[in-house]
């Protein structure tokens, strides 16, 4: 059996991990290490589980010395210094340990690329379009492979509402976006690994919000497939046991993901999909998220913790997503019982 490449944290969470989890297990055996055990969703992608404290480092390492593994993986920000410090205690590829802690601390990162004079933006600041680059940085190049383009909801939250891949995108030719990238991961001293970058497109040029070296979340792993061809989880998984993965595109698509939010705060009482969803043109996949009994937030302040559902469409336009999204959402039905207290507008 092949070595198995270590993923921290990466399962438990919500569903939407479940896509670049099954894209590393078909790569090589999962090690899932965490106190707690998997999500039900994520067993059937694990070889083994390893319940331990990933920030307690020696114990871990020594733990997982017996299971030889090839690599370290870390798919969120609290788990990246512990990656770091664990692939560096096993003598494996990974991050160093000071650029996990920068990327983890969002202050840290936003002062670090302001030494680099790297341009930046504000989480509090709105003005331009939120985009993110799907990245894939070996030794000396920043290949960006997929721009996902996003709509947030409502404040104060903005959570996502929608994320879309064109393999066509005209921003994948914008030599300001792409410096504004290049300089960030340089700021950084990012190398074979995989980064999620995020960054507003606004008056002034695009700003980087945030830096996340990793496979992103919310179906974008999925989007940038359907779109592209490139595999980013198998990527990251390759890059981490020090391989070079081949991200050269094979398909010219599009790819949209939409998420459905209760409209009011309480319990949720009804939720209903539609069989006849199954067969809208374009339609990827539906599924529902949470379940009737549970409490739910309204968009405004929802988290996604609170999504209802989320639906994929896959087409060769944009515009051809946005109209299957439209028609798939029709499926959809839910019914809420307000609380008796809920947040204020």
């Amino acid at each position: 059996m092949a070595q198995p490449v270590v993923l921290l944290g990466a399962g438990r969470g919500e569903i939407c991990g479940e896509f670049p989890l099954a894209r590393v297990a078909a790569a090589r055996p999962v090690l899932l290490v965490d106190p707690f055990p998997p999500a039900r969703w994520a067993r059937p992608y694990a070889t083994a589980h390893l319940a331990a404290d990933p920030a307690d480092a020696e114990r871990t390492a020594g733990a997982l010395r017996r299971h030889s593994p090839a690599g370290v993986l870390a798919w969120s920000p609290e788990y990246l210094p512990a990656a770091a410090r664990l692939a560096a205690r096993l003598g494996l590829p990974g991050l160093p340990y000071e650029t996990a802690v920068t990327c983890a601390d969002p202050p840290a990162l936003r002062a670090l690329l302001d030494r680099h004079r790297v341009p930046t933006a504000d989480p509090a600041d709105t003005e331009g379009e939120p985009v993110s680059a799907e990245a894939v940085v070996l030794d000396d190049e920043v290949r960006i492979v997929a721009l996902t383009r996003t709509t947030p909801g409502p404040a104060p939250a903005r959570s996502p509402l929608r994320h879309g891949v064109h393999a066509h995108d005209v921003l994948l030719h914008n030599r300001f976006l792409r410096q504004c990238v290049e300089r960030a991961v340089c700021a950084l001293r990012l190398t074979h690994t995989v980064a999620h970058i995020t960054l507003r497109l606004t008056a002034r040029g695009p700003r980087v919000l945030g830096v996340a070296p990793y496979p992103p979340g919310d179906l974008i792993t999925l989007l940038v497939e359907r779109a592209t061809g490139v595999d980013l989880a198998g990527a990251a998984a390759t890059l981490a046991t020090g391989g070079l993965p081949d991200v050269t595109p094979t398909r010219q698509r599009a790819a949209a993901v939409q998420f459905a939010y209760p409209t009011v705060t309480g319990r949720l009482a009804h939720l209903h999909l539609d069989p006849a969803a199954a067969d809208e043109p374009c339609a990827e996949r539906m599924v529902l998220t949470r379940r009737p009994g549970d409490p739910v937030t309204a968009a405004p302040h929802a988290r996604i913790t609170d999504r209802l559902a989320h639906w994929v469409a896959t087409a060769d336009t944009p515009a051809q997503c946005e109209h299957a999204l439209r028609r798939m959402s029709r499926h959809l039905t839910a019914t809420v019982h307000p609380a008796v207290h809920v947040h204020a507008a």
